[in-house]
């Protein structure tokens, strides 16, 4: 049942970056493997992100479910899609049965994405990684395959306005070597060598990204340290605790 919505949704999304003209960049889906459990890990600058993590995998003729916070679940148009897709639901307030439902499935087989920073980074950078997708690795067994995405923060991201015309707008995405979730390392040296692996394919994204700000008024999609005017993790924190 999921197959017969996900591959149809798949079509539609294609259809949509041929319309806006999306110059996409994918590396590495070959690390990805064509059969058994992964848990797919990548950076949060999009709402769209999902997307091409999921397009990353289609080479290997996978298909991937993410887990994505309960509130697109119960949206009248995204709900239905997500679980027919068989999406996993997280309620940060009882985290426990998304875990349960990630691990599941991963030990039937399926690749599951997890985005470990929880939440999109405004400042464009990567924030600081919890420990469930290398927890989640371990316990079914299965290998960790970090990515990186870059540009999808210029289609549709937090605090901007969508922009979803025909704009060119290049995509980078990355996909490294799998990572072992060898069970006899702790979760939390495991998820410093996974976030060290996504920051390089970030930065090997953002190296090989074709276009800079064409103005100072389009500088706001550059993270802070590489000349942009994102705010820096700093400047949100401050802001947060106001």
């Amino acid at each position: 049942m999921a197959e017969l919505v996900y591959r149809p949704a798949i079509g539609l999304a294609l259809t949509l970056f041929k319309a806006w003209d999306l110059k996409i960049d994918c590396k590495g889906s070959e690390n990805i493997p064509r059969s058994g459990g992964a848990v797919l890990v990548s950076n949060h600058i999009s709402y769209l992100d999902f997307i091409f993590n999921g397009l990353a995998a289609l080479p290997q003729k996978r298909l991937v479910r993410f887990m994505a916070k309960e509130s697109v679940f119960r949206h009248k148009v995204s709900g239905p899609l997500m679980r027919a897709m068989k999406h996993i639901p997280v309620d940060r307030n009882q985290g426990e049965a998304a875990y349960a439902h990630a691990l599941d499935s991963l030990r039937s087989g399926e690749v599951i994405g997890v985005f470990p920073e929880a939440t999109i980074s405004q400042s464009f950078t990567l924030k600081s990684f919890k420990s469930g997708a290398a927890r989640l690795a371990q316990e079914a067994g299965v290998p960790l395959v970090p990515m990186a995405v870059w540009g999808t923060q210029r289609l549709w991201t937090k605090g901007h306005p969508r922009n979803f015309k025909r704009s060119h707008t290049p995509i980078t995405i990355r996909v490294g070597e799998a990572i072992e979730a060898s069970r006899d390392k702790y979760a939390g040296a495991l998820t410093r060598q996974l976030r060290e692996r996504v920051q390089e394919l970030l930065e090997a994204a953002q190296r090989a990204y074709p276009v800079r700000p064409k103005s100072p008024d389009d500088t706001w999609w550059m993270p802070a340290h590489l000349g942009g005017t994102a705010p820096t993790p700093e400047q949100l924190r401050a802001a947060e605790a106001h």
